[in-house]
């Protein structure tokens, strides 16, 4: 019978007896004690070997011989059952004790680690040696030795497992010994965010878990656990649970199931104005906001991204014009439509749409039509005017379109400063100003073209114009039989001097031109010297007779004197909105954002350097406190009735003109003009603007003028309120006081009269800023005539100020201020700020138009700001700050609630909501359009805390890049003479070289921005490339008033390397070209 084999059983050991221990045990157990003390006697020496000759081959051998003494042990007690040699009593070592005293020395040899672990880094020793005193150093064997922990990798205070990698300039810190970690322009970070979404996050409708009452969340009151609960209850609430569960788990895997498409946010936005569209195709905003989203998906700075972009909104508005026929007549949807034909259509059909598009025969399409072609015809400033003249004749002779061909005529104007004819324009608005003010008796009635013969005549005798030293105007001139006098001397025309400074005949020139654009408005006469070198500087009437218009309502000749304030450099805010409201003549009309003293203010003093932050005092580092300019900048826009010429804000007094605004214009002329243009006592529009253009130079100066306006209109109430705010202007209280008085009080005037609330709210005002309430109460009382103390008194003149203000006024302005009285009553008697604020926001009629609507918004804002900033009386700040900010959502282009706001923003985290007026803010897809002015006004707000413009160069440059891709401002001269005058202070000219091509592509006719090329950029631009500059200067009929050759021959040795360098590869297109130039204008 054959032996059966346990080779399949697991080896057991517990059904063995327990044996005595018999006589070997003690030989066993000394024999293995033995053995485990050759085991580490040998493996002693081997290290010791090991560490002393590091040799490979005693390695190999103490490695089999550690192995061999293994086997050994492992195979000794199988050759005992071999043998069949068993001892009674003997134990075999268990398994599980040998593993927990493994354990145990492992912990032990942990918790010494850990000890030496948790020793400090560093030790301060705070009391020093004293013996350094004596021998005045460290000893040499004292001086600490520091070890990189790590080589490096390591960091103070984080875990062990982060570690620091250094990769070029910079160091990464990354979680293990993964030494590079994947960038955003790794292929596989690319790929991964190109991948389409595979499941949608969608949030709960309830936002909170409890409902929100009266602004707050209402906890359930804790009551406690219940003591005693129903089994059943148990169980339904179980059976509740999953029968939940199973119905979600039905929706979730209803929703992912593989074959349903899973839509991105774009793809659903897309369906969702798709839905719109389909249930209103002649919604225009849903269509606009359809090619918003749509571009949205295309980067601006792709490739043939134009193209792309262009043919995306032809097929959208395509799509739009044919859905319903109230979109073909829409005017945005027609001009987004051309603007994207131009990229992609001919030439020819590119005419055809613009010729079906002047059909509809709106201003606007007109405007932007000769907007077009002052873009991309290379005729000149002539070809401008020839189309000027289609416009103003297709527009008709009503007289409801006069305020329209004044823009046009206003286009034109602007085209011919752009293009350095700056005499032209002076011309054309000083023969508008006879043709309009001075018109001799004998030709009142008679057809224009009677008139201008007249005036032709006028002109040719070279006598004082408007606006010049001395003008009598064309009737005094017809009056007095027409007497010679072109001998008169006029004013010196600036010579224009080589800049010594300078050796490059190219920064000579730049520094000529510029300067004689400056300064050579006025036309020269032909007795002049300047008329012999110079043939653009004497105008003929010939040349502007088309551009003059007949002009007999009184709204379109205060517009048009406005507009040559506006061309002379003085900014009117508002002008522009109220000639046309929602137009785009921002983008050419805020001519006076390009002058020198203007851009300095835009941008800070300190460009290139940055502000420390901290400093370091004893080792602790001190926050600085935040410096921030003035919060109300050089950017000046708001309604026009918003706020008046006279009228201001803060401490500085910020108002429409100050002197900064002053700098560059030609005050002589302006005071002139102001002089000759006064149509009688009774126009006290133009007198107020007179004053304040006085009171920005010299508030004497403004007073003196006044008296001379009261002395031939001694009842006029305007001329009264002006004279007692240039008397607070100079901080005379007590003078403004009596003029109040006399006027006000002295003789009893009805409230409905013109301006009398007005002078009341004036003089309220000046006693609540100048901390008397009692004072301002008072006055409040005179105002309605109740005399008396108490409540019942203040109930009375509130029930008063309310009849007041129903009743039916002259003007709406006069209305607000009784409307600020009642506020202001409300506000001192309860001190409730939304009290006050229920005043303004409660009056129905002046909410039907949008200019007394911002008016009453910039009121209400100005009292709360006074209240709580000038006076600092006890606010709540919420108050102030949430109503500016529903005021700057409202109102973006009105730089007075832009000001308040960032000066309440001051120490509120005001990166915060100033960060997001800055940004672009998408909607639907693609940024605001924003205009010219706000704009401008975010690269100036970039700059108001000091030392940060270095930290938002790159977000205005986005700013910035924004808007030049913008249909709204792409096209403006203005916006690329800041642009490039951005770059060229931050340090990065070869960028504003590459922008300043595309700059000139865009507006064609602009000489400021050729002139960068050789002024600020001439760095980076070669001779050759200048000359190139040159002849398309010439070619396009930008006006020069020297060539560039004159300067080369007497520009030294530079000047002459630089020709013999063009000489030789000098070719018979440029030869051609310079001889074309040299000839020219004849």
């Amino acid at each position: 019978m054959s032996t059966p084999s346990f080779s399949s059983f697991p080896p057991s050991f517990a059904s063995f007896p327990d044996l005595d221990p018999g006589p070997s045990r003690d030989t066993l157990d000394r024999t293995r004690n033995e053995n485990s003390t050759d085991v580490r006697e040998k493996d002693r020496s081997v290290k010791k070997d090991k560490n002393r000759r590091g040799s490979k081959k005693l390695r190999d051998e103490s490695r089999k011989d550690k192995k061999h003494k293994t086997a050994k042990h492992d195979l000794e007690p199988v050759l005992l059952r071999q043998h069949g040699h068993t001892w009674k009593g003997v134990s075999i070592p268990d398994d599980e004790k040998i593993k927990a005293e493994e354990d145990r020395r492992l912990a032990q040899s942990d918790i010494q680690e850990s000890q030496w672990d948790s020793r400090p880094v560093f030790i301060s020793d705070r009391k020093g040696d004293q013996l350094n005193v004596t021998y005045g150093g460290i000893h040499a064997g004292n001086i600490p030795k520091y070890h990189v922990v790590n080589r490096g990798r390591s960091i103070l205070g984080l875990d062990g497992d982060w570690a620091v990698y250094r990769r070029g300039k910079g160091i990464e810190i990354t979680i293990g010994r993964r030494y590079k970690q994947p960038a955003l322009t790794d292929s596989s970070v690319t790929t991964l965010l190109a991948a389409p979404p595979f499941r949608r996050i969608i949030g709960s409708g309830d936002s909170y878990k409890y409902e929100e009452v009266d602004g707050f969340l209402r906890l359930p009151p804790d009551r406690g656990h219940k003591a005693v609960e129903d089994y059943r209850s148990v169980t339904r609430q179980q059976e509740h649970l999953d029968s939940d569960s199973q119905s979600s788990v039905s929706d979730d895997s209803s929703g992912d199931e593989p074959g349903t498409p899973m839509l991105t946010s774009y793809q659903l936005s897309l369906k969702t104005l798709e839905q719109q569209l389909a249930a209103d195709p002649s919604s225009v905003e849903t269509w606009l906001s359809l090619v918003r989203h749509s571009l949205s998906n295309i980067p601006v700075t792709s490739k043939n991204a134009t193209k792309a972009r262009a043919e995306i909104t032809l097929a959208i508005l395509t799509r739009a014009r044919a859905a319903h026929p109230h979109n073909r007549s829409s005017r945005i949807l027609f001009l987004k439509y051309l603007r994207a034909g131009e990229e992609v259509w001919h030439e020819s059909k590119t005419k055809a749409e613009w010729e079906e598009a002047l059909k509809l025969g709106a201003i606007e399409i007109w405007m932007e039509w000769l907007e077009w072609r002052i873009r991309t015809t290379a005729g000149g400033v002539d070809t401008s005017v020839t189309d000027a003249t289609r416009v103003l004749s297709a527009l008709g002779s009503s007289e409801s379109r006069e305020i329209d061909k004044l823009r046009v005529v206003w286009r034109v104007a602007v085209a011919f400063q752009q293009a350095g004819y700056y005499e032209r324009t002076t011309a054309l608005f000083q023969a508008q100003a006879e043709l309009t003010f001075e018109v001799p008796q004998s030709l009142y009635g008679l057809p224009l073209e009677s008139q201008v013969e007249s005036l032709e005549e006028f002109w040719e005798s070279e006598v004082p114009r408007a606006g010049e030293a001395g003008a009598k105007g064309w009737g005094d001139w017809i009056s007095r039989g027409r007497p010679d006098i072109s001998g008169s001397p006029l004013g010196a025309v600036p010579q224009m001097d080589v800049d010594i400074q300078s050796k490059d005949p190219y920064v000579q020139w730049h520094y000529d031109e510029s300067r004689a654009d400056r300064t050579s408005h006025v036309p020269a006469r032909s007795v002049d010297t300047m008329s012999e070198s110079d043939p653009y500087a004497t105008v003929l009437l010939l040349d502007i007779k088309a551009l003059l218009l007949p002009l007999r309502t009184e709204g379109a000749k205060n517009a048009f004197r406005l507009i040559w304030l506006s061309v002379l450099g003085l900014h009117i805010p508002g002008l522009a909105e109220r000639l046309s409201q929602g137009s785009w003549d921002d983008r050419w009309s805020f001519t006076y954002l390009c002058s020198f003293s203007r851009l300095d203010s835009i941008f800070p003093a300190t460009v290139g350097q940055r502000q420390l932050m901290a400093d370091s005092h004893a080792g602790t580092l001190i926050g600085r406190e935040r410096e921030f300019s003035s919060a109300f900048g050089p950017i000046k826009e708001w309604s026009r009735d918003a706020l008046g010429p006279l009228e201001w804000v803060g401490q500085e007094k910020w108002r429409m003109w100050v002197d900064v605004d002053l700098q560059g214009v030609d005050q002589d002329f302006v005071r002139a003009v102001f002089k000759q243009l006064r149509c009688g006592s009774e126009d006290y529009e133009w007198d107020i603007q007179a004053l304040a253009f006085e009171a920005a130079i010299n508030i004497r100066s403004a007073l003196k003028l006044s008296r001379t306006f009261l002395s031939t209109a001694r009842d006029s109430l305007p001329h009264w309120a002006t004279h007692a705010r240039l008397e607070r202007l100079r901080e005379h209280v007590d003078d403004a006081r009596k003029i109040y008085q006399t006027v006000l009080v002295a003789s009893q005037r009805p409230p409905s009269q013109h301006f009398v609330g007005q002078l009341w709210w004036d003089w309220a005002e000046m006693e609540w800023l100048n901390g008397d309430q009692h004072a301002a109460l008072h006055v409040i009382q005179c105002s309605v005539n109740i005399e008396g103390a108490g409540g019942m008194m203040v109930l009375r003149v509130k029930r008063a100020l309310d009849d007041t203000i129903s009743c039916a006024h002259e003007q709406w302005k006069d209305r607000e201020g009784w409307i600020k009285l009642r506020a202001l009553i409300e506000l001192l008697t309860s001190s409730s700020q939304d009290g006050a604020l229920a005043i303004f926001d409660s009056q129905p009629s002046v909410n039907e138009i949008s200019g007394q609507r911002e008016s009453m918004m910039v009121a209400s804002l100005m009292l709360l700001y006074n209240h709580s900033v000038m006076l600092r009386s006890p606010t709540p700040p919420a108050v102030l700050r949430d109503r500016l900010q529903i005021a700057v959502d409202t109102y973006p282009d009105n730089s007075l609630v832009l000001g308040m706001f960032l000066e309440a923003e001051k120490g509120h985290g005001i990166w915060g909501r100033v960060r997001a007026q800055l940004g672009q803010s998408p909607a639907d897809g693609g940024p605001r359009e924003k205009s010219i002015s706000r704009r401008i006004a975010e690269v100036w707000v970039a700059g108001w805390e000091k030392g940060r413009w270095q930290s938002e160069i790159e977000r205005t440059r986005s700013g910035l890049t924004a808007a030049a891709e913008s249909e709204r401002t792409t096209g403006s001269a203005i916006l690329w003479r800041v642009i490039l005058e951005f770059e060229v202070r931050v340090g990065s000219l070869q960028r504003a070289k590459k922008l300043l091509y595309r700059a000139v592509n865009e507006c064609p006719l602009a000489k400021d921005l050729y002139m960068m090329a050789f002024g600020p950029l001439r760095s980076v631009f070669s001779v050759r490339e200048l000359d190139g500059f040159v002849d398309i200067m010439a070619e396009r009929g930008i006006r020069m008033r020297k060539g560039i050759d004159e300067y080369r021959m007497t520009g030294g040795d530079e000047s002459s390397s630089d020709s013999e360098d063009l000489d030789g590869s000098e070719d018979e297109i440029e030869h051609e070209a310079r001889q074309r130039r040299r000839l020219m204008p004849y």
